[in-house]
């Protein structure tokens, strides 16, 4: 019996295959790191539309009570979560006045004069001034809703 040796099997050899599973390696890392990006931006994106929609709701209660809701449970809201899963923060100033748990600029300037809405964003942590850690990837109303956004960039 004879066996026959071919040195023109085809195949890929070891080398080969790794290499391509490193190649495939580095894309999908890439890839995945490029989707949490666009996902983090589209929940930023969606705590900021409902910032807005409860706003407009407080206000719209402002403007028919001749004043601003103690609470976010007086007009239905103290339910809704934001993309993170935390419920929204709010804090009526004008009931409040002098209230030390008003949110702050880097000036340890109030945001606003008429009442604080907030998510507390990816870390669900946040406290009164946004130079802290914490308050930084916060969604805030500023400039009595002028500006809703992120903090880091208010």
């Amino acid at each position: 019996m004879r066996t026959r040796t071919n040195s023109n099997q085809a195949g890929f050899t070891l080398i080969e295959i790794l290499i391509a599973s490193s190649i495939l390696a580095v894309i999908t890392s890439i890839a995945v790191v490029g989707y949490r990006g666009y996902i983090e931006t589209t929940k930023v994106n969606i705590a900021i539309n409902q910032l807005t929609e409860m706003s407009i709701a407080i206000t719209d209660y402002g403007l028919d009570n001749d004043g601003f809701p103690a609470s976010l449970a007086t007009i239905g809201l103290d339910t809704m979560l934001d993309p993170w899963g935390n419920p929204y923060q709010y804090l009526n100033i004008m009931a409040n006045p002098g209230n030390g748990m008003v949110r702050k600029d880097h000036n340890l300037v109030p945001l606003n004069t008429d009442y604080d809405l907030y998510s507390m964003g990816p870390d669900g942590n946040s406290v009164g001034p946004l130079t802290a850690k914490a308050s930084r990837d916060d969604i805030i109303r500023a400039n009595n809703g002028s500006y809703i956004g992120p903090a880091a960039n208010y």
